[in-house]
């Protein structure tokens, strides 16, 4: 205080000078740099301990703020959410409307427009009941769909479903619980629990969606119709006997 008075200076403003940590750090910084170098997929810590074995003492908490300040830092990963869902066994009696299977998949049009089909198989004689197609299906299209196929076919008992955001959803479950169908969610990570779709969706990928170059969702469409019908009517099923789903169990005519 008495410099200060007799330079005639406030203390208010003078700051002591801000250390130049650049010039400091470059040690760690010339070390951190030179591990990364040789060792690009090591941690932090792996990092601090071959630090420490090098002979080098710096604390951990300034080689961490040095190594964040680098942009070294990777983010943490976190811990996959599983659902728990119940293993029923894959058993489907010859009988129509007891079990639906869904899926869906995806492809793109020849000018890179992403499109995705939903896919609903009745596992009684495996037959295709419908190929939706759209560049979006969401919770409220599904349900749409189902709606539709209820009218034509007939309440099913069960859906067959994996856990995608579409068969989660309220929207799905409610429509369920309204029609008293039994929404089942395979385990995750189990596709083969829903091996009968999964295996139609092997054929239509290899007959049609890998067969051909569509330029529009209108031509996709027409293909999908015609092959759909060919698949149900005339197309021998190995499992079936060789015969096609629709000669192995018709399906009643509507009145």
């Amino acid at each position: 205080m008495h410099a200060c008075r007799i330079a005639r200076l406030s203390r208010t403003a003078w700051y002591r000078p801000l250390p130049d940590r650049a010039a400091r750090d470059q040690p760690v910084i010339d070390a951190l740099l030179a591990l990364v170098a040789r060792r690009p997929g090591w941690g932090f810590w792996k990092y601090r301990r071959r630090l420490r074995h090098l002979g080098h003492d710096w604390n951990w908490k300034r080689i961490y703020r040095v190594y964040c300040a680098l942009r070294l830092n990777r983010p943490r990963r976190r811990k996959k959410r599983v659902l728990t869902r119940p293993r029923l066994a894959l058993v489907a009696p010859a009988v129509l409307n007891q079990t639906w299977a869904l899926d869906f998949m995806g492809d793109t049009l020849y000018d890179g427009r992403c499109y995705r089909t939903l896919n609903v198989l009745d596992e009684g004689n495996r037959e295709a009941l419908v190929i939706e197609i759209s560049t979006s299906l969401p919770s409220v299209r599904v349900v749409r769909v189902l709606e539709q196929l209820v009218a034509m076919h007939g309440t099913p008992a069960m859906l067959r479903v994996d856990n995608g955001p579409e068969f989660i959803a309220e929207a799905l479950v409610q429509w369920c619980e309204a029609q008293g169908v039994v929404l089942h969610h395979i385990q995750p990570g189990k596709p083969n629990q829903n091996a009968f779709i999964e295996r139609f969706n092997k054929t239509y990928r290899d007959e049609v969606l890998n067969a051909w170059v569509f330029t529009s969702l209108a031509e996709v469409r027409q293909v999908t119709d015609e092959w759909l019908d060919g698949y149900n009517t005339e197309r021998p099923h190995d499992s079936l006997g060789d015969v096609p789903p629709c000669t192995f169990l018709p399906r009643p005519i509507a009145a």
